[in-house]
């Protein structure tokens, strides 16, 4: 039972249903948790960012003090230095602000320099360039806070949007995610001699949902925590390349925008570079991305961590001293579950049964008034991903990456050849029209 409330993914889960239980309840009683969505407006002179950031000082003290409080308790229930976290968390909510201001910057957006993609750049060029103070280390809790966000994105994900989606999305996610990780996995383990759950660590980072398949995956096959800092940060170094390189791409050869949605949802590492990316194309993109990343590859999460726990309880592990393997029990599988995706889709489902029990007046305010403030624009949701992407950065160290050898980036870069190729021929080939319709 410690468990429950001594480990960071079950504590993603407590914050990340208690946003949603109170975003409804708030909703159902008429009013919303606007109070803390906070969103930057467009904007061209910086003479003009007194007017538009003054009025939501409030806003930002409001949710300051609520992510602070929240996360800090939660840190401190766990045995963290309560003191130091919150010192940690007040600099990088500071680094925050400013990112999703720079965001905000015409001048950023025409380069697509969108949030995620400074969060990363700045964090890695403050992480590469000064030291990091033990105080601010305490406060950045990477996979604390990507794992929050999931259970939030679990909100904005109704099975409904699941279901409508067709068998073409799971189709052809399947086929390249399959394909993608056996790639990686078979360069990484048989040719390059890599062990077995570092490969597999490297294979789910590039075939499923980047920095959130690599800390779901590496638990799950009980890997090196070094193995899975290596796995992550191979996941960031490729979607930065992706999120400037695909959009050219899709331009160049002059792609309708569902298509390039889809081709950007296949072939990009992590949700958040992958929306900035889609985002230039338009809503259409947009949604197309979704379906492709959000629902067809990022739900496969906790299936590919369960099945690969029990190859690696079954294959992998060292042999007992009678020479038996450990079984594959279901205590085993359950210890090694990532728990965040539980709450992913218990959030999913809460948002479905409300909507679908619900008036047709009161379902169609769900949006506005529940997901929007959790992942819309200035939702819950981006502020923790953005949190999650500065401490990536922060903690990408180039030369400790040189020293892990040339053999992971290999292994990684064969699978980014597959999942790119692919995703085009799949997405602009293949089924091109269906993209296209689905986009327009």
């Amino acid at each position: 039972m410690k468990s429950l409330y001594l480990k960071e993914d079950w504590w993603a889960v407590w914050i990340g249903l208690g946003v949603v239980i109170i975003a409804l309840i708030m909703y159902a009683a008429g009013s919303t948790i606007g109070i803390i969505n906070v969103g930057f407006p467009k904007f061209d002179d910086w003479g003009q960012m007194p007017g538009l950031v003054g009025p939501l000082l409030p806003k930002l003290v409001i949710l300051y003090f609520v992510m602070g409080a929240v996360f800090t308790g939660a840190m401190t229930i766990m045995g963290q230095p309560a003191g130091k976290f919150f010192a940690g968390f007040t600099v990088l909510y500071i680094m925050a602000i400013i990112v999703q201001i720079l965001g905000a910057w015409t001048v950023m957006k025409s380069l697509n320099l969108e949030a995620p993609v400074l969060a990363l750049i700045i964090g890695m060029l403050l992480g590469n360039f000064l030291k990091i103070p033990d105080w601010f280390n305490a406060g950045m809790r990477t996979e604390f806070y990507v794992k929050t966000g999931i259970v939030l994105l679990g909100a904005t994900l109704p099975f409904t949007l699941i279901m409508k989606s067709g068998p073409i999305a799971f189709l052809q996610a399947t086929v390249i995610a399959v394909s993608t990780f056996l790639a990686i996995y078979w360069v990484g383990a048989h040719v390059l001699k890599l062990e077995k759950p570092f490969a597999a660590t490297l294979g789910a980072g590039g075939s499923i949902c980047g920095v959130s398949a690599s800390i779901a995956i590496g638990s799950s096959v009980n890997a090196k925590k070094e193995h899975t800092s290596i796995s992550i940060s191979m996941v960031v170094i490729w979607a930065t390349v992706m999120v400037f390189l695909l959009p050219i791409l899709c331009r160049a050869f002059g792609l309708s925008d569902g298509a390039s949605g889809a081709w950007i949802g296949t072939s990009e590492f992590a949700d958040a570079a992958g929306i900035a990316a889609a985002a230039q194309f338009g809503d259409g993109a947009t949604t197309t991305f979704t379906l492709m990343k959000v629902v067809g590859r990022d739900i496969f999460v906790g299936i590919w961590a369960f099945i690969l726990a029990i190859v690696s309880v079954t294959f992998w592990e060292a042999k007992k001293a009678d020479g038996t393997r450990q079984k594959p029990s279901a205590g085993v599988i359950w210890e090694r579950f990532p728990k965040f995706v539980i709450g992913f889709f218990i959030a999913s489902i809460m948002i479905s049964i409300v909507t679908l029990s619900s008036s047709p007046e009161f379902a169609a305010g769900i949006s506005k008034g529940v997901t929007s403030p959790i992942g819309g624009g200035g939702g819950l949701r981006g502020w923790a991903f953005t949190l999650c992407f500065l401490c990536i950065g922060l903690t990408t160290r180039f030369r400790d990456l040189t020293k892990t050898g040339w053999k992971p980036f290999a292994a990684f870069t064969a699978g980014v050849a597959v999942n790119v190729v692919l995703g085009f021929l799949f997405s602009t080939i293949i089924l091109n029209d269906y993209w296209t319709a689905v986009g327009a």
